[in-house]
């Protein structure tokens, strides 16, 4: 008999009715032989209730009491899916994270999986149970409840078919991995497969689909992951190693509004400088993205980076500080950009992929605030009132 591992995401499970329209689905799912892991987010958009709370009782709640919060959004989603099961006549028990035994380190609302115990699933799939997962959480050596960021459902999932060496199949409200985001792009094509490189790309880029850390796993242990629709009964997309999408130079293209741009200008050109600056970022918890550096110009120069708005304070905070150590540099924080990116493994055998991204971004007429590349992948920072003008250029020139 195989084992499956299925994630249904806050949409799929919105309502009571949708709760239902999953149970069927795994039941049926288990009636064709397989036994049944399944991972579940809160329901709906009770996260995003759930931070307003926080928010309207404390302007900076700390971490670790929102992790306590955040957490409860996923058990009442266990908890309703097992009755949902049980009503129409399946044997099922949840788990919260701690409880099915999910280790985790690192920060509060950051965390990473680190092990997990599946001594008390592999005795509830002999007890011919389907085990429902509350995805997003784990716990971590202080025995605290901690939570592994938006999206992190997806990690709990694949982590979970990693350690049961499984397939996972990640159900959500869209019908599988779209070269851009259909809401930004209407006539957005859907990819049949995509490799890991591909998708990690897009995932850590901003692609809403899946989470960064699960195609890590996936990729890690060579686990296939399919998405699809958990109310649409067609093909999803297979994310699986060393499939590049056909022979096109871009497979898709990411947009992250969640971010920032800082520059630091006037900096004495001294490596060590540099090394102190980013050392300083990271002491304070802040993931650095796009990083760009000038060449020297009378022994000084220019250093841009990007980083999420979530660490704004730590990140005011580390850049004062620069600052007062280093009082002929001005710092620039502008929150008014959008990263936009193109991927595509046949970027490496098609050129001229740069000038063509290029040209279309130019058409726009914008300015291009901040550009990185790597050999899959070019991204930049644009301002964010150009955001809509680009991903149609660059959609309708790269057939996306």
């Amino acid at each position: 008999m195989n084992t499956i591992v299925q994630k249904y995401g806050g949409t799929s499970m919105g309502t009571i009715d949708r709760i239902k329209n999953v149970a069927r689905r795994i039941i049926a799912k288990k009636e064709q032989g397989n036994r049944m892991v399944v991972v579940v987010s809160a329901m709906g958009k009770s996260t995003d209730q759930l931070v307003a709370m926080a928010y309207a009782i404390n302007d900076r709640p700390p971490k670790r009491e929102m992790d306590m919060l955040l957490a409860t959004g996923e058990q009442v989603s266990i908890s309703m899916l097992s009755m949902a099961l049980a009503e129409m006549g399946q044997k099922a028990i949840s788990f919260t994270g701690p409880q099915v035994g999910i280790k985790t380190e690192g920060v509060h609302g950051r965390a990473r999986i680190m092990d997990i115990d599946t001594t008390k699933i592999t005795q509830a799939l002999a007890d011919d149970s389907v085990v429902i997962v509350a995805g997003f959480q784990g716990v971590n050596e202080n025995d605290d409840i901690t939570t592994l960021g938006r999206g992190g459902s997806d990690t709990s999932a694949v982590a979970l078919s990693c350690v049961l060496h499984c397939p996972c199949e990640i159900y959500t409200d869209v019908d599988g991995i779209y070269g851009v985001d259909p809401r930004l792009y209407p006539p957005a094509k859907k990819l049949d497969v995509v490799s890991y490189d591909e998708m990690l790309e897009m995932a850590s880029l901003g692609a809403g689909v899946m989470h960064t850390r699960s195609i890590e796993l996936g990729r890690k242990y060579n686990a296939d992951i399919t998405v699809a629709s958990s109310i649409h009964d067609v093909p999803g997309t297979l994310i699986t190693a060393g499939a590049a999408a056909a022979q096109k130079p871009i497979t898709g293209m990411a947009v992250y509004n969640d971010e920032m741009m800082v520059s630091i200008k006037n900096v004495p050109y001294d490596v060590n400088i540099s090394a102190r600056l980013f050392s300083a970022l990271a002491a304070a918890g802040i993931n650095v993205d796009m990083i760009s550096q000038t060449s020297p110009i009378a022994d000084r120069m220019h250093i841009s980076f990007s980083a999420s708005h979530d660490d704004i304070d730590a990140l005011e905070k580390a850049l004062a500080e620069f600052q007062a150590a280093y009082p002929q540099t001005a710092v620039d924080l502008r929150e008014d950009a959008v990263k936009m990116s193109v991927v595509g493994s046949g970027m490496k055998a098609h050129p001229g992929v740069a000038s063509k991204f290029f040209r279309l971004l130019s058409a726009q007429h914008f300015p291009i605030l901040m550009v990185t590349t790597s050999d899959i992948r070019i991204s930049c920072m644009i301002p964010a009132e150009a955001r809509e003008r680009a991903v149609m250029a660059v959609a309708d020139g790269f057939e996306l």
